[in-house]
């Protein structure tokens, strides 16, 4: 099961989404991540190294600061990790 992720702090404008996606590739983890206008980030994760990501986003990039984060388990085989527009 993909897991999906909202993260809540200071999560914008600090790098968030282009580590995110530098840490995916570099576990091997699929999905994607991006910005909601309400200022979170919003991720989806799926693979063996899924819980390594996870654990990664309870922290983020050095500038960030996560308060929350909300996981949920979706359906999805996704392949490769992309980072898509704010929604």
């Amino acid at each position: 099961m993909a897991k999906h992720l909202l993260i809540s702090g200071r999560v914008q404008g600090v790098g968030f989404r282009e580590s995110m996606t530098r840490e995916a590739k570099r576990l091997g983890v699929s999905g994607w991540v991006r910005n909601l206008r309400d200022g979170r980030v919003e991720a989806v994760a799926d693979g063996p190294a899924a819980e390594a990501l996870i654990a990664w986003a309870r922290r983020g990039p050095p500038a960030a600061e996560v308060t929350e984060l909300r996981i949920a388990e979706i359906n999805g085989q996704l392949t490769g990790f992309i980072r898509l527009p704010t929604a």
